[in-house]
């Protein structure tokens, strides 16, 4: 008889709804209302309306930010969409051994973004050996700025990014590649189509929802980005800070004892809407793309 009353699935949830409500919804809440005063780590909290919105747009940090983290979108979102893609192809293959390559592939995605980051800053500083490499090999007359050039550094940051995630998209590719039909490309083999025509035409369009999750994943993840920046710019956001990105911006502003945590309540809304607007767009993208699969 228990089982029949409506409210026993909810007390199941209830554990569940409550840990939400403390860890999510509770600081969403909180950062809300923040967002709409002049709070400050050791006081304030008094309303002050769209003031912090207002200084929004003539902030020319958070533009500086917004650009790259922009940029780092532009380059790490379409990187991370088709090079795991063409990974897993690769790995798709039934051979001896293929899981050890799919296990060497997959490592960098379990190793910490603090330790990744600090290989790479000696991978890349002016000494290392990547450096080393290129004057050894003639490429470049002197040591490139790696670390210590804004745009350098952005760059440098988006290939550890990219880097790191191929492994973790190859596996979401993997699992579609085996919903392509073998049937149609031995049909397509028998009647020549070659390895290149069987990926276009049979391939991609299988798999083309899941490309455009990868995106929003992939998008998602870089509009986060703040570690790999920290690490390798030595906690600066690089020569003058213009190599920072909107969280590395946001936690900059709300730190310490005079710490802005009004002001950056609101640089996280704006963060917030934009992720959200990027995951609307790209579930409605999605659902188009699935339809026409099906169909």
């Amino acid at each position: 008889m228990i089982g029949r009353r409506w409210y026993v699935p909810w007390l199941f949830l209830a554990p569940a709804l409550v840990l939400v409500a403390v860890v999510l919804w509770g600081p969403l809440a909180n950062t809300a209302v923040l967002a709409f005063t002049d709070a400050r780590a050791l006081g304030g909290g008094r309303f002050n309306g769209l003031a912090n919105f207002t200084r929004i747009g003539t902030d020319a940090d958070f533009w500086q930010a917004l650009m790259n983290t922009v940029l780092y979108l532009l380059v790490v979102v379409p990187a991370l969409v088709v090079l795991p893609l063409l990974l897993a192809t690769l790995v798709f293959a039934k051979v001896p051994g293929i899981g050890a390559f799919r296990a060497v592939f997959y490592t960098p995605v379990v190793a910490s973004m603090v330790v990744v980051g600090l290989i790479f800053s000696w991978l890349l500083r002016s000494d290392g050996i990547v450096n080393a490499v290129l004057v050894r090999l003639r490429v470049v007359a002197e040591p490139l700025p790696f670390l210590t050039d804004s745009t350098l550094l952005l760059v440098s940051c988006m290939a550890v990014t990219i880097w790191k995630g191929l492994g973790y998209y190859m596996v979401i590719y993997l699992a579609a590649l085996a919903n392509v039909p073998s049937d149609v490309i031995e049909a397509a083999t028998v009647d020549g189509a070659g390895p290149a025509r069987r990926f276009w035409s049979i391939t991609v369009p299988t798999v083309r929802p899941t490309m455009v999750l990868v995106g929003t994943l992939a998008a998602i993840s870089a509009a986060k980005v703040f570690a790999e920046i920290y690490v390798m710019s030595d906690g600066s956001g690089g020569p003058g800070g213009d190599a920072k990105s909107m969280v590395f911006y946001i936690r900059e502003v709300g730190l310490g004892v005079d710490g802005e945590i009004g002001y950056a309540s609101a640089l996280s809304l704006v963060l917030l809407a934009g992720t959200l607007v990027f995951s609307a767009l790209s579930l409605r993208l999605r659902r188009r793309t699935g339809e026409g699969a099906s169909a």
